[in-house]
């Protein structure tokens, strides 16, 4: 049952917000492009997360002055008009962005830009309802004129933003401390197999950093030559595919409602975590056993990596509960004793070299047969359980954070609407999110 207070006012949407548009430079001018303006398309800010911090380009003052763009202030909001619409998100930065989207702030003494932020994604099915356009949905400036909305005073605006924020702060909270993580784990591969920085280490007679001794004695205290150069003595140099074994996935036919809606994550390149998030623990849609049993996908185990081969070419993904995955990807699980983590990383190393060997004219596609192309370093299997077990609890961490996030954020999209519809009211609100946080 609503409740919401007298002093809520039913308005127009566009009448309590700012909407600022946005441009693109002339990509043939290089004077616009490379500066230190960063300049936002969906694609920078399409991961669920509130605040975006970067993108992927950036523009000159020139490109600013010489197009319809402008730079949105920190605490503005993003949403996507076309192609992939109604994504939103907040600027942790000032930022320029393309003509795609628009930029959104409350207004004066009205309206809390954070509070906005929030009614536009509880509103965003709506605004998608009565998008426009045949091929691409678009949201246009009349879209805003057309959506009423219920807007409380500006300190209750204010207190529902606060609450849902709290929420919304933990998620980044466990993204950044995943980044530092993952960035922990990168960075003890690189010293091992990469750099080799044990092997240099006891070269010179001194012990290997931040390593048992046991440990230190898997690593050769010299070098020998190879067809990639110097490698640690006693290494291999092989084909990639000589480590793992490939698992192919399938889809079932969509025709039948019997394989779907079931219990088991089916993973599609949509489903890609952005990369220091390392695991998948969820997917957009899910199959029954029965949809498992009449196709060609698998189940896939916890710890498998899964590498996109057609189409978004390249995107790794270690799953983090079992499930299967369509044909456009690869399961991929080390074998002779390589680690599930050394697996992952040593893909990841292997990404750029991976991308420049697809085949197909359309379509570039990875196929079995890449990996056989592929020449790496290969350690001895027993030191890549090690640098598993090492990592482990990094990457254990990563896990949980990611589904203590997941919880939050069903807390956070079950509360939004009862709040901006005054179903529960602040003060109930605040208590299931201090149990929460």
């Amino acid at each position: 049952m609503k409740v919401c207070n007298a002093t809520w006012k039913n308005v127009m949407l566009s009448d309590i917000i700012e909407i600022i548009s946005g441009g693109t430079p002339k990509t043939n001018v290089p004077d616009y492009w490379g500066g230190h303006i960063p300049w936002l398309s969906v694609a920078d800010f399409n991961n669920g997360f509130r605040w975006v911090s970067k993108a992927e380009k950036a523009i000159t003052e020139q490109g600013l002055n010489h197009s319809a763009t402008e730079v949105l202030n920190r605490g503005d909001i993003i949403i996507s008009a076309r192609g992939t619409v109604g994504v939103v998100a907040q600027l942790a930065m000032p930022m320029a962005f393309n003509q795609s989207c628009y930029g959104i702030r409350g207004k004066n003494n009205i309206s809390a830009t954070d509070f906005i932020h929030y009614m536009l994604r509880d509103i965003v099915l709506t605004m998608k309802r009565v998008s426009h356009g045949a091929v691409f949905e678009t949201i246009t400036q009349d879209t805003f004129k057309i959506i009423e909305t219920r807007l409380p005073p500006l300190p209750e605006q204010l207190a529902i933003a606060h609450i849902l924020g709290t929420l919304d702060d933990k998620i980044e909270l466990n993204r950044k401390m995943n980044e530092t993580l993952e960035a922990i784990a990168k960075a003890i591969f690189k010293s091992w197999f990469v750099d080799f920085d044990p092997v240099r280490a006891k070269m010179e007679g001194q012990e290997p950093a931040g390593m048992d001794a046991e440990t230190a004695a898997l690593f050769p205290d010299g070098f020998e030559e190879s067809e990639l150069g110097e490698i640690p003595r006693g290494w291999k140099v092989d084909a990639v595919d000589k480590i793992i074994n490939i698992l192919s996935g399938g889809t079932p036919k969509t025709s039948i409602s019997e394989y779907w809606d079931g219990d088991i994550p089916w993973f599609t390149p949509k489903d890609s975590p952005p990369s220091a998030q390392v695991f998948v623990i969820d997917t957009e849609r899910h199959i029954t056993e029965l949809g498992v049993e009449k196709s060609a996908t698998q189940v896939l185990p916890a710890g498998t990596t899964i590498i996109t081969a057609r189409g978004t070419v390249g995107k790794l993904a270690l799953t983090g509960v079992p499930m299967a995955m369509n044909q456009t990807c690869y399961g991929i699980k080390g074998r002779e004793g390589y680690s599930d983590y050394y697996i992952y990383y040593c893909l990841n190393n292997l990404l750029n070299e991976l991308k420049q060997k697809t085949h197909g004219t359309v379509f570039e596609t990875i196929t079995t047969d890449t990996f056989k192309t592929i020449i790496s370093i290969i350690p001895p299997a027993k030191l890549t359980v090690i640098y598993h077990n090492q990592i482990q609890d990094f990457i254990n961490e990563i896990k949980i954070n990611l589904f203590e996030s997941r919880t939050l954020a069903q807390i956070r999209d079950a509360l939004l609407p009862k709040l901006l519809s005054g179903e529960i009211r602040v003060g109930e609100a605040e208590k299931v999110v201090e149990s929460a946080v």
